[in-house]
């Protein structure tokens, strides 16, 4: 999973507390180092071992598939990171044993200095997430062009059932005709259709807002005020949605071990630009048409 960290203790100086810096005083943040050897050497390995196990789980295709839309997501937040002048690590995939179904853990960069102000803050959090999903709505139509209809007899009994986000079903109705919910019929995902669920289930995930998830990174910039008040609010929802998977209690207590709070940014008072709104909310419809109740079911 992608979690994006600034550490407070890194922040260099003292926090503003909302006093506008005048204009010659803003801090010369300098371009970031080059990357080391090493870190290209590290970040191939991992790749490579994480291409292995997700081809374990569902073939090549669905490896590079999910792989794409992954790494479409973290070279978002590496290149808002380098837009902004905020020193990162390449991206890092986590492979995981074909046991946890995707064999992939998902993939992060690390935040190497403090985040300057609300409009990098924003560009970081919401540009990661955006891209993945603009490479997985793609990916998934062409899954689900390749998928099969079959007739739905009712002996499915002790199969694995895929939640259908309204993203998901809006494409299955446009590329198949029917949706997940027709009657009578199932959607026998194609790999390259299964890559593109968890790729829009990872998008979801990432843009829970609270703490420093993106969309924690995204509720901070935009509310900065009332970000506390938003990541409790959806906590209770989180742990009413596990009366449909329990799976979300788990991420519940996750989040509460992490915590539901923002670090203050060096510059808060610098305003968003009416730009960022606009990605700001464009990653909340992302959350809302990516986020489902019931993500893994067992048909009984």
């Amino acid at each position: 999973m992608d979690v994006e960290a600034t550490n407070p203790d890194e922040i260099i100086g003292e926090n503003t507390g909302g006093s506008f810096p005048p204009e010659n005083d803003f801090p010369e943040w300098q371009r970031p180092p080059g990357l080391r050897v090493r870190d290209y050497v590290i970040c191939a390995l991992l790749f490579l071992v994480t291409v292995f196990t997700t081809w374990l789980v569902a073939g090549i295709w669905f490896s590079l598939s999910l792989l794409l839309i992954l790494g479409a997501h973290e070279f978002g937040h590496f290149w808002a990171g380098r837009r902004n002048d905020v020193r990162t690590s390449l991206p890092y995939f986590l492979p995981a044993p074909p046991i946890f179904l995707a064999g992939t853990f998902g993939a992060f960069i690390r935040i190497k200095e403090p985040i300057p102000d609300r409009r990098a803050l924003m560009e970081i959090g919401a540009y990661g997430p955006i891209a993945g999903f603009i490479i997985a709505i793609p990916v998934m139509a062409i899954g689900l062009s390749l998928s099969t209809l079959t007739v739905d007899t009712g002996n499915a009994t002790g199969q694995i059932s895929f939640g259908s986000s309204i993203a998901m079903t809006v494409l299955s109705k446009l590329v198949l005709g029917v949706t997940p919910f027709t009657a009578g019929v199932n959607i026998e995902l194609h790999s390259v259709a299964f890559a593109g669920w968890f790729g829009l289930f990872f998008t979801a995930l990432n843009l829970f807002p609270v703490g420093q998830l993106d969309g924690g990174h995204i509720i901070y910039a935009l509310f900065p005020q009332k970000h506390v008040l938003t990541a409790k609010i959806f906590l209770v929802l989180l742990l009413l949605m596990g009366y449909w998977w329990p799976g979300w209690w788990v991420w519940a207590v996750m989040i509460l071990l992490v915590g539901v709070k923002h670090p203050p940014l060096p510059f808060e008072s610098i305003p968003l630009e009416r730009k960022h709104r606009l990605i700001g909310h464009a990653s909340i419809f992302i959350f809302l048409i990516t986020i489902l109740p019931l993500p893994i079911d067992i048909i009984r």
